[in-house]
């Protein structure tokens, strides 16, 4: 009862908090300011960058939903175990509670070669930040909520969403170890929805396609040529707006018989096509 009146006090009794991972920019920035629209506390992790943090903290701000909605940056490189044991920690430590965990940092390689030409160096590194880092935060993740039981403020338990791409099922030659980590995460989501799913976790996978952000701004004459000649059936890149309202869906419980689904939000890309 005493804990009860706290949070009310606080004004955080019935709000749920998400933490979205690479929330600073490009998709995780439309992801988190969808979940402020829809109410919820938001974890805003980044890596490095600060100062684009903050920006995303004053998005989440000015589209909240509810007086006293907290946008808190946090800051971990996830490839390392002891700064995503931070992550979680500082996580905890502002908010009391996790109810969601968005998995949508991600790097791509730093120079695009053939997979006769890749080196190991950037293989590791791809691999560290894209899967292994959300594997593992994921974990830490999962210990708690099984360490809370019917505890989740979200409808129908505990939310966990990989974002992927288009690449775990899409070959390019020149990025091997992206679509490797990318093939990677999407098993990661089967495993965990099944591991969780008696555990009230609901877990997905939002699958994204040829998307308008910082990763693919070297190639963006490239891929407006693709699109203008029908890769893309509904004729146009994709943003972080698409995906924050996929993510903030299946966040909210909109899909609440669906766990392990993958939601494809590429404009139609997988459609197989004569």
């Amino acid at each position: 009862m005493v804990a009860r009146f706290r949070d009310r006090y606080l004004g955080r009794m019935a709000r749920p908090v998400i933490l979205v991972t690479g929330a600073s920019r490009g998709l995780g920035r439309g992801i988190a300011v969808a979940l402020a629209q829809d109410g919820h506390d938001v974890a805003i992790h980044y890596a490095s960058n600060r100062a684009a943090a903050d920006e995303t903290v004053g998005l989440c701000a000015a589209a909240a939903r509810e007086p006293g909605q907290r946008f808190v940056p946090v800051a971990a490189e996830l490839a390392s175990a002891p700064a995503r044991q931070a992550c979680l920690d500082a996580v905890l430590a502002a908010y009391g509670r996790l109810d969601g965990l968005v998995n949508n940092a991600g790097i791509a390689p730093r120079v695009r070669a053939d997979i006769t030409e890749a080196d190991e160096a950037s293989f590791d590194e791809v691999l560290a930040v894209n899967l292994r880092g959300p594997y593992f935060l994921t974990q830490l993740a999962a210990r708690w909520w099984l360490a809370h039981p019917g505890a989740a403020r979200l409808p129908g338990g505990y939310k966990l969403v990989f974002v992927t791409s288009i690449s775990a099922h899409t070959a390019s030659v020149a990025r091997g170890d992206y679509c490797i980590a990318k093939a990677g995460l999407s098993m990661a989501r089967e495993l965990w929805a099944v591991r969780l799913a008696d555990a009230g976790v609901d877990v997905y996978e939002v699958r994204p396609g040829i998307m308008k952000t910082d990763m693919t701004a070297g190639v963006t004459d490239r891929y407006d040529a693709l699109i203008a000649g029908g890769l893309v059936p509904q004729g146009r890149w994709g943003t972080g707006d698409d995906v924050g309202r996929a993510v903030a869906a299946l966040v909210r419980g909109d899909f609440p018989f669906s766990t392990g689904a993958v939601i494809d939000v590429d404009g139609g890309f997988h459609l197989r096509r004569l």
